[in-house]
């Protein structure tokens, strides 16, 4: 599999940060989370002065085999007919990447239609859809190499234009499923806590789905009593969520901030941490979603969400509205005084 050299940022900065953190002109701890996303940041970045520059977000797409089985409320070709979309600034995600100033990168890593015709969508499809978890694995090893490895040459080329604060959203019908089986086996809770509505399920849909994907998670373990984290991913994954590991493995490895959006970049995440754990050291959680297991995975990642806003969108619009929270966390280090600065005598 691919391979990544990812190792936690040096900490011996962390009381010099700090420090400065403290003497900034106001009461200690007054300015509260963004004092945390601030160090965070800092300690990323090794430096008390960070920045942020070119600001990315990568949506990869692709259809998974399990939604032939009923498990989601939305028909399969939304998928590609929302990537059209999005090609002519039509979605929530051009809206906020326009807003807050992000480069949008749009992937076909699986789309189960055609898309060649619009060269706003960069092809790498993989296949048209995973095959279906209910049967067989989602995907060979093989295709799950080109999955990490597409990951990997998205990032490769944000940093290149000089992105060092990147997002990651999906597009995929049906991919609450297999988040749903990762929060599952790789966070080990009951099966029924990690599955919800996903894009609008009644409540005899979420039944339907718990059935489905109890059944596919037991055929499972009659195959891998003991599986690893590889075979998890392999087998439920589908080819835009192991493209978005893929993606924030290489910017850990690269030393970028990852901003994380809802459900299912927060497994994702998760999927990262368990191949390398040093991976949750660059990532910032920007919202916490509705989706029933989201608050179980954020706890698993020992994370909040900066934002609440009962977003089920997906496409990583969540991430994308916090961004303005993580440009003031970095504002105030580079821009407000300290006490010293202002002439203000420290009160504490």
């Amino acid at each position: 599999m691919n391979t990544y050299s990812i190792i936690p940022p040096d900490s011996r900065l962390k009381e010099r940060i700090q420090q400065q953190i403290d003497n900034l002109n106001k009461p200690l701890g007054a300015l509260g989370r963004l004092e945390e996303i601030a160090l965070q940041i800092c300690l990323i970045q090794q430096t008390c002065h960070p920045t942020l520059q070119h600001p990315c977000h990568v949506l990869f797409a692709a259809d998974h085999g399990i939604e032939r089985e009923g498990v989601s409320a939305s028909p399969r070709e939304i998928t590609w007919q929302q990537m059209i979309n999005f090609t002519r600034g039509g979605g929530g995600v051009n809206m906020f990447c326009r807003q807050h100033g992000f480069e949008l990168h749009l992937v076909d890593v699986g789309v189960d239609y055609d898309l060649s015709d619009f060269p706003k969508i960069i092809d790498r499809k993989i296949a048209r859809g995973t095959r279906n978890f209910l049967h067989e694995a989602a995907m060979s090893e093989e295709e799950m190499e080109r999955a990490l490895q597409t990951g990997t040459e998205m990032t490769d080329r944000c940093r290149k234009n000089g992105c060092n604060i990147i997002c990651f959203g999906e597009m995929g019908i049906g991919n609450t499923s297999p988040s749903a089986i990762w929060l599952h086996l790789l966070g080990e809770h009951p099966l029924e806590e990690c599955i919800g509505c996903g894009s609008g399920l009644n409540p005899e849909g979420v039944s339907h789905k718990y059935k489905v994907l109890s059944a596919a998670v037991d055929r499972f373990r009659q195959k891998y009593p003991a599986p690893t984290p590889e075979e998890i991913i392999r087998y439920f994954g589908g080819f835009e969520m192991v493209a978005t590991v893929g993606a924030m493995l290489r910017a850990a490895e690269l030393g970028m901030i990852i901003l994380v959006d809802g459900f299912i970049m927060s497994a994702c995440m998760l999927a990262a941490c368990r191949l390398y754990p040093a991976t949750r050291e660059y990532a910032l959680f920007g919202h916490e979603g509705e989706e029933r297991g989201h608050r179980l995975l954020l706890a698993d990642l020992h994370a909040h969400g900066l934002l609440q806003l009962g977003f089920r969108l997906g496409e990583g619009t969540g991430a994308l509205c916090a961004y303005p929270i993580i440009e003031s966390a970095v504002r105030m280090m580079n821009e407000m005084n300290t006490f010293d600065e202002s002439h203000i005598t420290k009160y504490f």
